[in-house]
């Protein structure tokens, strides 16, 4: 989610360069892998800022990805992800009114509000999924995000796959801009997230940092030691309402 002008520059750098194609490649090959396991309950799709007046090069890329896998049947339920982090819009609501504008139905998209960085992101649409009764969830983003998430769910074991954006799927789809109304998906008394971590604190966060873990989802036991001042024990989560 985070990194904000860092990953669009990467994502017109790489569509030039040798690396760009292999990384491309490399999704496009996650996605054949993962459509095997088509439909999923749901696709998980991390946010990306709003600046309230037109939709930025990414948010584009991830909505419009988000509503092909619907509409191919690929998922049934779509949970955008995200909370008001660089602007006052909240990023999962801006992204769910785009995608209902593109004709998701509202009753398979869901928002998961709380996520800062792209860890959460994952993490707490995976939670959130879980409460919903979803068994099988994917990611759904653009290759470079889909790169280094794809080893945060390896190294914390999660069970979701990945179904990434394939560029040349994109390059012959319609990406236009639906007409939307976000004055519902501002927050009042806003103060960026700049503004409350700096640069090294928002570097921890994109690593995972700050996640209030479940322990039943810290199958190693170092992570439970190294987490567990940021653990919900098994015993509670069972006791809560």
């Amino acid at each position: 989610m985070r990194i904000l002008p860092l990953i669009f520059l990467a994502l017109i750098t790489l569509s030039l360069s040798g690396c760009g194609k292999i990384l491309y490649r490399s999704a496009a090959k996650a996605f054949n892998e993962g459509v095997k396991e088509a439909p999923y309950d749901a696709v998980i799709v991390p946010g990306f800022p709003h600046n309230g007046q037109k939709w930025d090069m990414i948010l584009q890329m991830r909505i419009h990805w988000a509503h092909y896998l619907y509409s191919k049947g690929y998922t049934k339920n779509i949970i955008f992800s995200g909370s008001a982090v660089a602007t006052p819009y909240v990023e999962s609501k801006v992204m769910a009114n785009y995608a209902h504008a593109l004709g998701v139905p509202l009753e398979n998209i869901y928002t998961e509000e709380k996520a800062e960085h792209s860890t959460e992101n994952v993490y707490y649409s995976y939670r959130l999924g879980k409460d919903l009764g979803f068994t099988k969830l994917a990611l759904a983003t653009d290759p470079i995000q889909t790169s280094y998430m794809r080893r945060f769910i390896k190294r914390f074991e999660l069970p979701i796959g990945l179904l990434p954006t394939v560029i040349d799927t994109l390059k012959v789809m319609n990406l236009y801009e639906p007409k939307v109304d976000l004055n519902s998906a501002t927050r009042k008394e806003f103060v960026k997230l700049s503004d409350r971590e700096n640069f090294f604190e928002r570097f921890r966060g994109t690593m995972g940092r700050y996640i209030i873990w479940h322990e039943e989802d810290l199958k190693k036991k170092k992570h439970r030691r190294k987490f567990k001042d940021r653990m919900i024990p098994a015993s509670t989560a069972k006791n809560e309402p």
